[in-house]
């Protein structure tokens, strides 16, 4: 198996990996929050965090993988952003309506996609543009229906809109900046995560819930349901940033979106959920838009492999001798023609 074939093999998995814990998780937390009560998302979000990196630590112990230290700044920063901006999408969903909220979700993707192209001269074809507007129009008639506003509640949209953009692509370009797995990071960034949130998270709570976490009833019920979501959580934030390392961000926020569309057919099929066709179109919508953008990043990374290939096999020549010799010989009797044909494949990679 080619290393092409390993790399689209690994980040198929990712993917998968990444939809089947996050259905998984959001399936147990929501019989925990609405079922059992137990409304204290941050602080179990900061759980979350922690038994990851004891996993993780478990792991390295194991000799599963490397741990691999790099900038000590660059990893807390990273690591404070990323609990700032799961901090701010509770607080968000707190002082907004659902569909408010989830239009702070779908403008993650714009935001990305803007700050990729004005810092790090991305470029985004028209095709991919249009297949991820036609996904935002689909998930936008599916899950938004009332949109009540007001000043904090969009001030902290903002705030967690632009965290969050800022965190997602910093776990790209540090994996590849420092060479680092996603594995590795993850381990050294968990911790500042999990104690931010941990600080955090009882205060954001009882201002959310007007409870104490502190003093809930914990029933073996309950311990039994968070004791999953922590083991589940293990492998949604591994692959969450497996999935962001491998392809990018705005590629993880149209995965999320494809795991709310999944969330909410189980919902209507298995739970019975009420719903209606304007749901159900706005599914539809959105399956559409991700498939056309699977196709046309498929596309243009076939594209990109060839152009590759094609510059490194002319690489070749030019320093292959045998060639050079050939090249030579026919030089008097096919000069013109050497030079023409030079030129137009020149003109080709141009």
């Amino acid at each position: 198996m080619g290393e092409s074939q390993r790399f689209q093999l690994g980040t198929v998995g990712a993917l998968t990996l990444s939809v089947v814990s996050s259905v998984s998780i959001v399936i147990c937390n929501k019989a925990l929050i609405s079922s059992l009560g137990f409304t204290f998302a941050t602080t179990l979000t900061s759980w979350h965090l922690w038994v990851t990196f004891c996993s993780l630590h478990v792991a390295m112990w194991m000799k599963l993988f490397e741990h691999k230290p790099f900038d000590p700044r660059t990893v807390m920063g990273f690591g404070i952003l990323n609990g700032c901006s799961i901090g701010l999408l509770n607080l968000s969903l707190g002082f907004n309506s659902v569909g408010f909220y989830q239009m702070t979700k779908l403008a993650i993707i714009p935001c990305t996609v803007l700050l990729e192209t004005l810092f790090f001269r991305k470029n985004f074809s028209r095709s991919i543009q249009f297949s991820l507007a036609i996904l935002l129009v689909g998930v936008g008639i599916a899950t938004v229906t009332d949109l009540q506003l007001n000043i904090l509640g969009s001030i902290l949209s903002l705030l967690a809109i632009f965290t969050t953009c800022i965190a997602q692509i910093m776990t790209n370009t540090i994996q590849k900046r420092f060479k680092v797995s996603s594995t590795q990071l993850l381990y050294q960034s968990c911790p500042y995560q999990a104690t931010i949130l941990l600080i955090i998270g009882p205060f954001l709570d009882g201002l959310l819930t007007k409870q104490n976490v502190l003093a809930f009833n914990y029933t073996p019920q309950i311990l039994v349901f968070i004791v999953f979501s922590c083991l589940i959580s293990v492998a949604v934030n591994f692959s969450t940033f497996l999935v962001i390392g491998r392809t990018s961000p705005v590629t993880y926020q149209v995965l999320g979106h494809l795991k709310t569309c999944l969330v909410l057919a189980f919902g209507y099929i298995l739970l019975r959920n009420p719903f209606s066709w304007r749901n159900i179109f706005g599914i539809f919508v959105a399956v559409v838009g991700m498939i056309l953008y699977s196709y046309y990043c498929t596309i243009e990374s076939q594209q990109k492999a060839n152009e590759a290939t094609l510059q490194l096999s002319q690489t070749e020549s030019e320093f292959d001798p045998l060639v050079t010799i050939e090249k030579g010989a026919n030089l008097d009797t096919d000069g013109v023609t050497q030079a023409s044909a030079w030129t137009s494949n020149k003109d080709l990679h141009a």
